[in-house]
């Protein structure tokens, strides 16, 4: 009882100069600040994903601070062994995002616009007589030929930089199937865009390396 009495009385400027895992513990025993904390370390990374994802900066906004409350509701089922802080993080914002998006998207609320993130994988495509618009909706016609599982790992992958054992603590998933979604996910964009108009996919730039899981 004295040591949970003395984390509880650290204060935002002692729980800062602690590692995400030593704030995890003080945010299990309800700590404000250790929240806080938290907030000031992630929550530019979960609205870059909110906004990502939702592409409304109100909504981005609004489910920020829902990835936090549900933070501090679940900090209890944080567990160390299965993951860092900051993944467990980038779990939530992600799937909260996700069904935020899903219930705007029964209500009407989400226009079903071009995603701007696949500027990123126009250059990916071989120069030729296609035209840049014609590029990009190449590609978006192409990504909606996957199943969700393998459009999500390439996403991850992609938009937010994350290795193969990133994306598969955030998707609850073992590294080996993160690995089939995320190559079978690139054959068949590959697949997708030769049947298509013939270009060639410059694997390089963005392949994540084996080296990283």
């Amino acid at each position: 009882m004295d040591n949970d009495r003395e984390e509880k009385a650290l204060t935002f400027a002692q729980l800062s100069l602690l590692p995400d895992e030593a704030v995890m513990a003080h945010l299990r025993h309800r700590n404000g600040d250790a929240l806080a904390v938290l907030f000031h370390r992630y929550q530019r990374l979960v609205f870059s994903i909110a906004i990502k994802v939702l592409r409304d900066v109100a909504e981005a906004e609004d489910t920020t601070q829902s990835v936090f409350l549900e933070l501090y509701k679940s900090a209890s089922s944080y567990d160390a062994a299965r993951g860092s802080a900051k993944t467990w993080v980038l779990k939530f914002a992600y799937h909260l995002s996700l069904n935020r998006r899903r219930h705007l998207a029964t209500r009407n609320r989400f226009a079903a616009e071009p995603v701007q993130e696949l500027e990123d994988l126009v250059p990916l495509l071989s120069p030729g007589d296609l035209t840049y618009p014609e590029k990009k909706h190449l590609i978006e016609e192409a990504l909606s030929q996957l199943n969700d599982r393998q459009r999500n790992v390439l996403q991850l992958a992609f938009f937010e930089g994350l290795t193969l054992k990133e994306i598969a603590e955030c998707l609850d998933e073992n590294v080996g199937n993160v690995r089939h979604h995320y190559y079978r996910g690139l054959d068949k964009l590959r697949e997708q865009l030769s049947s298509s108009f013939q270009p060639q996919i410059i694997y390089a730039r963005k392949e994540i390396s084996d080296a990283k899981a």
